[in-house]
């Protein structure tokens, strides 16, 4: 049966024996659901937390920022460099897949805007902020696709993939911190 905010803090408080009201609970219950929710995301790869992004490349600028609309990413797994430049949708575009590389490689081959042209390679520089070679010679629409971590359970966000189609798996790593 699948569970909502409510439902998951009443069953919960009922199964380690407290009132579902007592502060102390209610001061531990987003850690209870932190610490369930990451658990589960990091042993279990699942399809419902990936998903595609775009953001946009700055000719003559080989530094890329990740798109940040209501997500961050976890884990980049491709980038895709759009074409022709000026296409905002992948799909009404050509994808040209990126290779992933080291910096040490991006600035031993591409170390100017020399020779700019449609990127085919990047790597990263921080969590956010990534490279691509060859310098872009125009203004790219780049689709990055990759592991998010979805919201987190709370009042205003009252129902997730883990409490639609995993409650049981959620509630039992909830126990599992919950008895810590």
């Amino acid at each position: 049966m699948a569970l909502n905010y409510t439902s998951f803090k009443t069953d919960l408080a009922n199964m380690i024996v407290v009132p579902s009201d007592d502060p102390n609970y209610e001061t531990a219950l987003p850690n209870i659901i932190d610490d369930a929710e990451q658990r589960i995301y990091r042993d279990l790869d699942l399809l419902s937390t990936i998903v595609r992004q775009t953001g946009l490349l700055t000719p003559s600028n080989r530094n890329f920022t990740l798109p940040t609309a209501g997500v961050r990413f976890v884990v980049v797994e491709q980038m895709n460099v759009i074409t022709p430049a000026g296409t905002t949708t992948p799909d009404l575009g050509t994808r040209n897949p990126c290779l992933p590389v080291s910096k040490e490689y991006l600035d031993a081959v591409w170390p100017s805007s020399a020779g700019a042209g449609v990127p085919g390679e990047f790597a990263p520089i921080s969590q956010q902020d990534w490279i691509f070679g060859a310098w872009p010679n125009a203004g790219y629409t780049v689709e990055v696709v990759g592991t998010i971590r979805p919201a987190p359970l709370s009042v205003s966000n009252p129902n997730t993939f883990l409490t639609d189609y995993l409650p049981d798996v959620f509630m039992s790593a909830a126990l599992v911190y919950a008895a810590g």
